[in-house]
């Protein structure tokens, strides 16, 4: 019998383990398991080469639980060891010679089990103590048992062990008694073991007998050892790939299409990473991909491996290049990483740019689902944009297709404006902005259907890529006044008939929460609309850009800047305005005329007083001159009091500005009930 202390340079790496791993402390088995699978290999390897001339025979590993004995038990089939062996490998931890490696490395777990090589005392994270009952495939070897009850004693003896091969025990702890329970074993291999390339049994497989489960002889294999990432594409079929997608994601619909990595220089790596159909939710669908190392499961969290807008994606990526530390559960950048991320994206964009050349039609019809993801990638990925600009599609209000260069052609000689701006339109909803859509296509215009969850942005990066263009909302302006054609014709009312319509209007126009409305008068044509509701392209998209960029809040807080637009050549705006001057007349005239008096007065004051330095004027100047405006405010409050008085009794005024809401759709509760109440009275 042997005794002694393990190879640490200090006595405190246990509780460093169990306290910095505590919340990895599921990967024990993971770590357990995949030494099993490797000691499995490499027997498999010397029989091969001739060095190992036994019988291979049966080499599942094998997971046994015994709750009485609170005991969990990895077995395997493999190479073994010798007492020379465990020694090496299991005794001398630090043997690289580093003295002050603790003291190096507390603060960070992960960084002592990377460098030296600790993936086996992850066991201690459960247990109170481990035993290794071992026995060398070599001739002639002896069983031997090594155990340790977490301090840096062990103890080294025979044992009774007729077959090669290691069975590693855990005595589980008090405080981790969930790792004694059968439903929590599973979960764990079947999230770290599922695709393991030797058999893994746990148990034995059950039936339905005589009205209940019970076992059979057959053991119970958890994984695929040939998952399909695995196999020559060439001998897959389309239902092989969405078989193995729902063995993933059991709840998801089919994918949209799947792209099969397969490249062994200057890296391994395989995998299949799967287009999922989505249309928004961005984050809800991260942590899909799944990667490995030798099929043995890493994490799900892979923003190191793949671009940030390929996280989208769902599937698996197996590759032992990534370099890890032991506990498999942290990536560590470097250049090799970002040589894989280059290389999916790469490969992510030739198959999306072939299927778009093989199969246009085909492509048009996943564009939808497809979308948010080239937006996402040409918004968060500068060289992305290139390689995606030839297969991103533009979609119109008709349903019609085209790429980026198609549509330039379509619209460049109707829709470039006076100024040489090309202004492409769109539309974030088809029904809400019909009628704009529709006053743009009687203009001949195209307009495009932007209705995805990123396409605002992604407008404002197009700007910056098209030259001489710009994106303008159908609803943002009147359509004369988004593509100029020509210098815009002026109305034919004076400025006291336009000023007394707009008040006439403002006056009348509701209180909207988080609404602000501005009034103007523009002369449209007799055959466009008499009244239009219009906002802000800027506002409303920096509006919209700050739900995704930080920073950016304060433009969430302001208000909604509309505007109502009067089109003074349409025959009721002018009947309004005549009736206005009818009935509102003789009322106006002395309050006209004491205001035209009292700002002849002001200006003046102010021109004499522009003329003496601010010391120079008096007290009396400087009242009369508040007086003055005082005077003014009230005569115009008066005005606007007579036009809000006549405004508050004309029908055909409330119909109009209530026609204009219900067309952006702003007309609700209380408001679309006399609404509804006063069209029947005018009908």
């Amino acid at each position: 019998m042997q005794k002694g202390n393990i190879g640490v340079t200090t006595e405190n790496i246990f509780p460093v383990i169990k306290k910095f791993l505590y919340s990895d402390h599921e990967i024990f088995l993971r770590e357990m398991v995949s030494n099993a699978v490797d000691a499995t290999q490499k027997i498999k390897t010397l029989k091969e080469k001739g060095e190992f001339q036994g019988d291979l025979g049966d080499l599942a590993v094998r997971i046994t639980l015994d709750e009485k004995n609170k005991t969990l038990t990895i077995s395997d089939r493999g190479i073994g060891m010798t007492e020379e062996e465990i020694d090496k490998y299991i005794n001398q931890i630090a043997f690289s010679g580093v003295n002050d490696f603790l003291n190096k490395y507390k603060d960070n777990a992960n960084a002592i089990i990377g460098h030296f090589g600790l993936g086996f005392y992850s066991a201690f994270m459960v247990s109170d103590k481990v035993e290794i009952i071992t026995r060398s495939y070599k001739d002639g070897s002896k069983a031997v048992k090594w155990s340790c009850d977490g301090s840096p004693s062990f103890e080294i003896d025979e044992a009774e062990k007729a077959d090669r091969g290691s069975d590693i025990v855990l005595h589980i702890a008090d405080d981790c008694k969930e790792f004694l329970e059968k439903n929590r074993i599973q979960s764990l291999l079947d999230k770290y073991c599922k695709f393991m390339p030797v058999p893994v049994a746990f148990g034995k497989k059950t039936e339905w007998k005589d009205g209940k489960q019970v076992e059979t002889e057959e053991d119970n294999i958890i994984n695929d050892m040939e998952p399909l990432w695995t196999k020559a594409p060439s001998t897959l079929k389309d239902e092989d790939y969405k078989k193995f997608y729902h063995e993933l994601y059991p709840m998801q619909d089919d994918p949209l299409f799947w792209i099969h990595l397969n490249v062994d220089y200057p890296f391994n790596l395989t995998g299949i990473l799967y287009f999922p159909r989505i249309k928004s939710n961005i984050d809800l669908q991260r942590n899909k991909i799944q990667l490995y190392c030798n099929q043995v499961f890493v994490t799900d969290q892979v923003e190191g491996i793949v671009p940030d807008f390929l996280t989208l994606l769902h599937g698996v990526i197996d590759s032992p290049d990534i370099p890890l530390n032991v506990s498999r559960s942290y990536l560590q950048s470097d250049r090799d990483v970002k040589k894989i991320s280059t290389y999916i994206t790469k490969k992510v964009a030739d198959r999306l740019n072939g299927i778009f050349k093989e199969d246009r039609k085909e492509y048009e019809s996943k564009w939808d689902d497809l979308k948010l993801f080239i937006n996402y990638g040409m918004l968060s990925q500068e060289d992305f944009y290139d390689r995606a600009k030839d297969f991103t599609l533009f979609k119109d209000v008709d349903g019609q297709y085209f790429t980026l260069d198609e549509y330039k052609t379509l619209i460049k000689d109707n829709q470039t404006d006076k100024d040489g701006q090309l202004i492409y339109l769109y539309a974030t909803d088809k029904e809400d902005q019909y009628s704009y859509i529709e006053a743009a296509k009687e203009k001949g215009y195209s307009v495009l259907l932007l209705d995805g969850q990123l396409d605002v942005p992604t407008v404002s990066m197009f700007e910056q890529k098209f030259e001489k263009s710009r994106f303008m909302r159908v609803d943002s302006d009147i359509i004369d006044r988004i593509i100029v054609k020509e210098d815009i014709r002026k109305s034919e009312l004076d400025n006291d008939q336009a000023d007394n319509l707009s008040s006439a209007f403002r006056s009348q126009m509701p209180k909207i929460e988080k609404a602000e409305f501005s009034v103007e008068v523009q002369a449209l044509g007799e055959n466009a609309l008499p009244v239009m509701i219009t906002q802000s392209e800027y506002m409303r998209r920096m509006k919209d850009i700050s739900r995704y960029q930080s920073g950016m809040s304060f433009y969430a807080q302001m208000p909604d800047s509309y505007s109502l637009v009067l089109n003074s050549d349409h025959k009721l705006i002018k009947g309004i305005l005549d009736d206005a001057n009818a009935k509102c007349g003789e009322a106006l005239k002395p309050v006209i005329s004491e205001i035209k008096g009292q700002q002849a007065r002001l200006s003046a004051l102010h021109q004499n007083q522009s003329k003496k330095k601010p010391e120079e004027v008096t007290q009396e100047e400087k009242d009369d001159l508040a007086n003055t405006e005082k005077a003014l405010d009230e005569q115009r409050n008066k005005k606007q009091q007579i036009i809000a008085d006549y405004a508050k009794e004309n029908k055909i005024l409330h119909q109009l500005i209530d026609l204009a809401l219900l067309q952006n759709g702003m007309l609700k509760g209380a408001a679309l009930d006399a609404f509804i109440k006063r069209s029947v009275t005018l009908i």
